[in-house]
């Protein structure tokens, strides 16, 4: 019978000796080519046409990254701008650190920016790169594992995730204060909740998607709204450390705002995909 789910107690390598491999970025690169390949795939079913999924994910990408870092700084400044804290690591994105609510406002700009360059309808692109977005979501949240971070209370059930006592900087575990040992317990594995809830989404999305017939953009509210729906319960079994606003962690205030958000887009695009197809029955 499994105890517990072992974590690794060493998330970079260096090549040469000297070349640093770091499962974390291994974790978000592998999650951004499948998100490529799936949108390609989903945008040719849509009369794309070849390359223009890599086209508009060269805006994506450095701009999502850029607006998940600075969601991060902010929304958890004191690791940088506190006491003790560097303001230098806030540059350290290799470390880990990309809040998703940034890379998606940012990314959807670059996709916008992408889409107007190379000729895309930005809503065509938009429902196609929902599923495999949501699944580079899911990869990506392996790299929180390999950094032992994003986890919950402590738990003594089958599930519960080995986490190590960690050097963020140096990529691996240290000896624990006043202990022998590296372990500093075992956890609720929140980064695995969230992975697999990624993995629903993405299902939900295509079956949906291939099922009915909805109004373009609506792929990608409904996927805003599932994962801002297991985002925020998630959230709540979080225990590091986190800003706090009426009690809650911010990024649940952020999923709370953001599904109203997504709900409402949903709700409009339905409304005006109707007066568009059927203008007749909203005459006065």
């Amino acid at each position: 019978m499994i105890a517990s789910i072992p974590s690794p107690d060493q998330g970079v390598w260096f090549l040469f000796g000297w070349f640093p491999i770091r499962a974390y970025a291994m974790c978000i690169l592998a999650g951004i080519i499948l998100a490529v390949w799936i949108t390609q795939r989903r945008l040719n079913d849509r009369g794309g046409k070849p390359g223009q999924a890599l086209d508009v994910a060269v805006w994506v990408v450095p701009i999502g990254i850029v607006g998940g870092r600075l969601y991060h700084v902010i929304s958890s400044p004191q690791a940088y701008f506190g006491e003790g804290g560097h303001p230098l690591n806030a540059f350290k994105i290799w470390e880990g650190g990309l809040g998703i609510w940034g890379a998606v406002a940012l990314g959807a700009l670059g996709a916008w920016i992408g889409c107007r360059r190379n000729g895309i309808r930005f809503l065509d692109y938009a429902d196609a790169a929902a599923p495999g977005v949501v699944l580079a979501q899911a990869i990506g949240r392996w790299g929180n594992y390999f950094n032992n971070e994003l986890y919950g209370a402590k738990t003594d059930a089958p599930w519960g995730l080995e986490i190590h006592c960690w050097d963020q900087g140096a990529g691996a575990a240290v000896t624990c204060p006043d202990s022998t040992t590296n372990i500093l317990g075992t956890f609720q594995p929140t980064f695995l909740f969230e992975s697999l809830w990624c993995l629903l989404v993405a299902l939900v999305l295509v079956l949906v998607d291939r099922r009915f017939t909805l109004a373009k953009g609506q792929i990608f509210a409904l996927y805003v709204i599932l994962y801002t729906l297991g985002r925020g319960f998630i959230e709540m079994l979080r225990t590091d450390a986190a800003n706090h606003v009426l009690g809650l962690r911010l990024n649940v205030w952020t999923s709370v705002i953001v599904f109203a958000g997504a709900a409402f887009t949903y709700w409009r695009l339905g409304v005006r995909d109707t007066r568009e197809t059927h203008p007749s029955q909203h005459l006065d």
